[in-house]
């Protein structure tokens, strides 16, 4: 290469399931039928009536240019309607509603807007990588905060309070949580308020999954001054089943949000205005949307959990979100070693929690976005394996 990268992206690694659907795609282009339990990429449909308004949208002479930075004001209406619905959180769609091109560009809007170098960021650990990816495109200094099983995967807020603080400018949040599926009370959301308020740093709260596996939906902007303090992404990607639609939302204080645009109006030119007009016809789906698609997904979930039962993994039941989250058998040196195995020799891939951060390394995930028959398919697989697989086997104690 003559021409050199930026620091930056030469400090950055590929994103993992980039990096392993090259992989996959090269086993398959083998001639090997891969089951890929790995990525929560739901595999079912919007409802009819959002596709139906896309078409009609899509038709229409006038709907092709480029649209307003801050999206169309029925998407921004819909949004703050939504939240007042569901989560009983009041937004002005005016000032305090910003439609995203999927909430995971709103990751790197925030850490641009919000973090100089040298400043830091308090990530979760396990938790999600774009986390720690965009502050290190930004220069600045990653904290980490371990989460675990003994703490419901809750961060200890009495050990954060003996910190020193000072250069923090945001905290990471995700509730519920991936990849473990924990839930935070509105109890525990208060006291991270409070912490944060009386550490003067931002809070976000990345909410993609409230409304998979969860009849209460929880939303951190519903705590008693958090406006002060907090931000909350959210997205169609999951609870509308439109992942690759990529259309999501960052909700808050006016003032934020104006700082988050200044960014975000030198990076792209709007969103196209069809898919945003259909999103406002996902948003108003009835309840009945919400009940037929968790119901999908416990069917899926107990064929899920029979396979960690096979691997003899140990899972807490009662977790929402699209994954079961389980931890591997000690005679495995650590998930990756194990999902390596699974991927050579029964061609299924399963996530190793290592991606997720070091506390994640004896854990693996199973995604809920593969169907039954996919699923009961990969159970014979694993089966096949016989006791190698589920009871351990010496050359496989090292990764």
């Amino acid at each position: 290469m003559i021409v050199k990268p930026a620091q930056r992206v030469a400090s950055t690694e590929e994103y993992y399931f980039s990096r392993k659907l090259k992989a996959i795609a090269q086993l398959r282009a083998e001639g090997h039928e891969v089951l890929n339990l790995g990525i929560g990429n739901p595999d079912r449909p919007p409802a009819p009536a959002v596709i139906e308004r896309l078409h009609r949208e899509s038709q229409q002479p006038r709907q092709h240019g480029y649209q307003s930075y801050r999206g169309h004001p029925q998407l921004r209406r819909a949004f703050a309607d939504w939240y007042q619905r569901f989560f009983r959180v009041s937004l002005d769609p005016e000032a305090e509603v910003l439609p995203l091109i999927g909430s995971k560009e709103g990751i790197l809007h925030l850490t641009m807007s919000f973090l100089n170098p040298g400043e830091e960021v308090l990530v979760p650990n396990p938790g999600y990588p774009a986390y720690r990816a965009a502050a290190q495109l930004a220069g600045a200094v990653v904290r980490e905060y371990e989460l675990g099983e003994t703490g419901d995967w809750l961060p200890d807020l009495e050990a954060l309070a003996q910190m020193d603080l000072s250069r923090v400018k945001i905290m990471w949040v995700n509730y519920p949580h991936m990849p473990t599926g924990a839930q935070a009370s509105a109890s525990f959301f208060e006291r991270l308020v409070a912490l944060a308020r009386e550490r003067q740093f931002l809070l976000v709260n990345d909410n993609p999954y409230s409304f998979i596996l969860n009849d209460q939906p929880r939303s951190l902007l519903a705590t008693p001054g958090a406006r002060e303090v907090a931000l909350e992404l959210n997205s169609l990607s999951k609870s509308h089943n439109m992942a690759g639609w990529r259309v999501g939302m960052l909700a808050g204080k006016a003032e934020y949000l104006q700082c988050v645009l200044r960014f975000k109006s030198n990076m792209d030119s709007g969103m196209f205005l069809p898919v945003q007009l259909a999103a406002v016809e996902a948003l108003a789906q009835t309840d009945d949307w919400y009940r037929a698609l968790n119901a999908t997904y416990r069917e899926r979930l107990e064929l899920a959990h029979a396979i960690m039962d096979q691997l003899g993994c140990r899972y807490q039941r009662g977790r929402v979100g699209l994954f079961v989250w389980a931890k591997i058998p000690d005679h495995w040196a650590d998930a990756y070693a194990l999902s390596d195995h699974l991927l050579d020799e029964a061609r299924v891939f399963i996530t190793p929690g290592g991606i997720f951060g070091s506390r994640g390394e004896r854990y693996l995930r199973i995604s809920l976005c593969s169907d039954q028959a996919t699923l009961r398919q990969a159970r014979e697989r694993i089966a096949r394996l016989g006791a190698e697989t589920l009871s351990g086997h010496p050359s496989k104690q090292q990764s």
